[in-house]
Order: C-alpha cells, then sequence, then structure tokens
C-alpha cells in the first residue's frame, strides 16, 4: 500500500539524487564492529544509516531447556526483536506477529551458510536486537547475524549480506530508508553470500516489471558484494566504518 506523502517532499530530484543526497546506487554509511558483548560466544553491531542492529551467537551447545534435537545437524534458532526505544512511537515490548515471522525469514536467510551438519543434536541461538529502526531492519540484521556468527568460530560457507532495493518515484534505488520505504512503489529485500553466487533470501513488496527486477536485483548483488568486504575487514580488524560512496 503506497501512503501518501506529506506535501513538499521529494523523493528523488529533477538531478537524480534521493532526498538525502544519494545517488540511486549508493549505500548509506556502513558502520560494522565485532566482539561488542563478552558474555556471547560471538556478537556485532551493524549501522545501515540510522539503522542499528546488534546481534549476539550462543553455541553450538547443548540446549539448556528439553528442545526436540536433529540427529544429523545442529538446530538454528533466530530470535529478532525491536526494542521498545526503536521506533518513533514506542514499541511493545512483546513479540509481535512480525518480530515472529522476520525470525523464520532471517532464519531461513541464514541456515544455507551454516555448516550445522559439523555439529549434530546441538543449538546454534542467534538474537538480533533493533536498536534503532530506519527503513532496512531484516537485511542489517542478516548481516549482522553473519558477522557474529563469524566472530563466534562457527563453521559457515560463506559470510551473507543484506540490502533492500526500492522504487520510489518510478526510480530503483539501492538500500532504501524508512522514508523511501514508506513513501515508495516497491522494496525488494535481498540476501546473498556472493563468494558462492548464493542468494539466500529475495522478497518483493509491490510490482516490478521483469526487467526492473533484474536490474533490482543486479544492483542489490553489487551493493551485497561491498557489504561482505566490509564484513571481512571487520572481522580482520574489530571495526569497520564506510561512506554511502566510494
Amino acid at each position: 500500500m503506497v501512503v501518501k506523502r506529506p506535501e513538499g517532499l521529494v523523493l528523488v530530484s529533477p538531478e537524480g539524487l534521493r532526498h538525502d543526497g544519494r545517488r540511486p546506487e549508493d549505500l548509506r554509511p556502513v558502520k560494522m564492529e565485532v566482539g561488542v558483548f563478552k558474555n556471547a560466544d560471538g556478537s556485532a553491531l551493524v549501522e545501515y544509516g540510522k539503522t542499528r542492529v546488534v546481534a549476539a551467537v550462543y553455541g553450538p551447545r547443548e540446549p539448556l531447556q528439553r528442545f526436540p534435537l536433529l540427529p544429523d545437524k545442529a538446530t538454528l534458532r533466530v530470535r529478532y526483536h525491536m526494542a521498545p526505544f526503536s521506533t518513533e512511537e514506542r514499541k511493545s515490548p512483546a513479540p509481535s506477529r512480525r518480530e515472529v515471522e522476520l525470525s523464520k525469514v532471517i532464519r531461513e536467510a541464514l541456515e544455507p551458510i551454516v555448516l550445522s551438519e559439523e555439529y549434530p543434536r546441538t543449538v546454534i541461538d542467534i538474537f538480533l536486537e533493533v536498536l534503532q529502526a530506519d527503513g532496512g531492519t531484516r537485511t542489517a540484521a542478516v548481516t549482522a547475524a553473519s558477522l557474529a556468527l563469524a566472530d563466534a568460530g562457527v563453521p559457515i560457507r560463506a559470510l551473507v549480506g543484506g540490502v533492500a532495493v526500492g522504487k520510489v518515484d518510478g526510480v530503483l534505488v539501492v538500500d532504501i530508508d524508512e522514508t523511501e520505504d514508506m513513501y515508495g512503489e516497491a522494496d525488494m529485500p535481498v540476501a546473498a553470500a556472493p563468494d558462492i553466487g548464493l542468494i539466500t533470501l529475495l522478497q518483493l513488496n509491490g510490482v516490478l516489471s521483469r526487467e526492473e527486477f533484474n536490474r533490482a536485483l543486479d544492483m542489490a548483488l553489487t551493493a551485497i558484494t561491498r557489504i561482505v568486504e566490509l564484513e571481512k575487514r571487520t572481522l580482520r580488524s574489530g571495526y569497520v566504518e564506510a561512506g554511502g560512496e566510494e
């Protein structure tokens, strides 16, 4: 559903610049850090502009409570949650239906990269907390979870990154923020592991033509390649900050 935008709000200028000054292909400033929680086996903080997500990983380990275990591989459990202070209007701390759904979506985006067969009859817990939401929380959460898994030493096939491509005023744009998500015509969250050529998440809200879809996917994969390179640099150095433009 397209929400009527406030009068005077220009999302894409005649010069082709977005409302925050970015070009269509530009990411927001991206910051990454690992090892942010000493009590977790692995942890990460990821920021896409004003969107901030932390991830904590525990495991592989035996579950603390009775839980149905898989005999041939580890079970991946993901909890995505938005802090009450993460949005302009205070959010209820109780898990919402959307948070439960996104927990499943993120888990399914991570399962293909985790070598879970190395740890049968165990669980790997990933806790994701959105500290501040300004669009792209699920894709930032996938990136944070990937970093935290690597920081925990969990064997993975490759790092995965996420980004959302949107259609705003008929223009395809990368890494949409909340304003573009709210008043745009379509958004397409994508997660991928470019090092092994694997797309692990692909959703579409709105309508794109076949040509627009293919172009949007190419834009997403180009951006994700940059994001995964930042993940690698972060794991080597512990902290990386990158601007929205190269």
